[in-house]
Parts: structure tokens; sequence; C-alpha cells
């Protein structure tokens, strides 16, 4: 029996918060369902955020709204109590949280201490649990921080007992500046799935310094299996310097198949929605893969 890879796509909301260009709610729209036409199933549609601080996401309530906010596979970022309001309001099932596993991220990101932010993700996690809805975290800077260098695991797998024990069902370990290797990541990969199980930790890797998914193979080695990943490439963090982009979907999809994993990915669909990512972006986006998937497929550029 084939073993199985989950890709969830954050392009629509980690791929797009930070683009210079505003992209309208019908291209976000065009953009999931392009993806949804390739085999994708999880999907991370936008963002219940400050539209002043992150102006692309915006019109989530919009796209929602179009698309079907309880559609199985779907989610939203949330940073707070706030955010779960407008999640429940929109018909939400899925939300995640995020907290950075530092202090000078956090005051840098959200502008809140690490415990503040600890409990104010914690708060949200219950809450959004009580209401029926499905909760995950996310540990930024999970290896390594822009400001105050390599992040000490014992701190990760702290915060992810906290995020755990206010009602995450998964915990979503994140190189948020592409700065980890894979030994470090298996080994903490490892001692987090003998500690919670596979089915509730999942990765999200940039390729800041190429080894992203050589990080998901060792992730994989660890008993992993689900990650996060952007059409194109597309994305990274806004408030980190010098963050590269996400893995790219296509990378992520041709490894996991290459290596016996099966994704429901179709190529010349996710080719299209490369492409279109491409174009409401005004960017020239592709992983490394692109352009011999192209040819295998018979694509061409748009």
């Amino acid at each position: 029996m084939t073993d199985c890879l989950v890709i969830n796509e954050v392009g629509p909301r980690d791929g797009l918060q930070n683009q210079p260009v505003l992209v309208s709610a019908a291209d976000k729209i065009a953009l999931v369902r392009a993806l949804r036409a390739a085999g994708v199933t999880q999907l991370e549609i936008g963002s219940f955020v400050s539209p002043k601080a992150v102006p692309q996401m915006a019109t989530t309530e919009e796209v929602l709204s179009t698309l079907g906010a309880a559609t199985p596979g779907f989610s939203v970022l949330i940073p707070n109590m706030k955010g779960l309001e407008r999640a429940i309001a929109a018909g939400v099932r899925e939300v995640a949280v995020v907290l950075s596993a530092t202090e000078t991220m956090n005051q840098k990101n959200i502008n809140m201490s690490l415990e503040r932010t600890t409990e104010v993700c914690a708060e949200a996690v219950a809450a959004a649990v009580a209401a029926g809805i499905r909760a995950k975290a996310y540990v930024a800077v999970a290896f390594e921080c822009p400001f105050e260098g390599p992040t000490s695991p014992g701190v990760v797998m702290s915060l992810s007992a906290r995020m755990v024990a206010a009602g995450a069902a998964e915990v979503v370990i994140a190189d948020t500046i592409g700065a980890a290797a894979p030994v470090q990541v298996r080994e903490l990969m490892q001692d987090l799935v003998a500690a919670y199980g596979a089915v509730s930790v999942s990765g999200h890797f940039h390729d800041t310094r190429g080894m992203a998914l050589a990080n998901c193979f060792a992730s994989i080695e660890a008993g992993v299996r689900k990650f996060d990943s952007s059409v194109g490439g597309m994305g990274g963090c806004p408030f980190t310097p010098n963050a590269a982009g996400n893995l790219a979907t296509e990378d992520l999809a041709l490894m996991a198949e290459q290596s016996g994993f099966a994704t429901g990915i179709r190529f010349p669909e996710l080719i299209q929605a490369v492409e279109l990512a491409s174009r409401v972006t005004g960017r020239e986006l592709g992983g490394r893969s692109l352009q011999w998937l192209r040819r295998r497929y018979g694509a061409k550029a748009a």
C-alpha cells in the first residue's frame, strides 16, 4: 500500500500576504480553484488579522463567502480572540494560531512578550475547540531566530506541550527563516512524534539556504507526513529580515511522488496554478522543478 503525504497549500495566505501588488478577491478565488483542480485538498485560505497590518488579507471574508468557509480542508490564520470571532462569524471550521519561540521575535512581530503570546494563543485555541472548530498551532522560528540565534529544542517542546494542552489537534513546526539543517530537524521531529504522534505534527520549511526539501525528508524519516508549501514558492514572513520564500508546492509534490508517497497532486493542473499565481502577482514564480515539469507534461510558460 502506498504511503500518503499531505500537502497543506499556504499560497493563498502566507504566499500572498507580503506581495507588493494587491491581489483581488476574484484572483484569490481563481487561484484556490486552480489549486483544488490540481488535487490540493488542504488550503490556508487567508487570515483574520488587521487589514492595516496586512492589507493583502482584507478580502478574506469575501473569498471565504464565495468558496464556502466550511469546505473541508480550508483553514485560516487567527492572531487572537478577535480573529477567532471573525472566523466563527464567517463559518470557518479550522483555524491556526502562531507563536514565535523567542522573546524578540514576538516583540518584533506582534509587540507582545513570549509569555503573553503563548497565553493569547492558548486562549484562542481553547475557545476554538469549545466552539467545535479544529485548531492547530504554529511554533515559528523553531530552529533559529533572526534576532536571537539558534532556538532551544526544549523551548519548542515546551511551547508545543502548552498548545496541545490547550486543545490544539496539530503542532506545526516552522523554520521561519530557512536556517534549519536535516540532522536537527530529524531529532526535533522524532521527539515531537514520540510525544504527540505523527498525525499531530507537521512541518513548514523555508528555502533560504536551499535545504527545505532535505528538511522535509528528514521529517519524513522521523514519521511526519504533513507539510506546508506554497504554489510557485511564493511568499515568506513579512516581519523577518532576509527570509526567502516558502518551499514550492511543485517541488514537494515531485519529491514525494519520486519517493513513493501519494499526494493526489495532478502536475499539469498544478503547473497552470503556478502560472496563474505568476500572473496575479506580476512576478515570475516557480520551484526548482518547474521547468522540468513543464517539459515532462508538455506545458508551456504563460
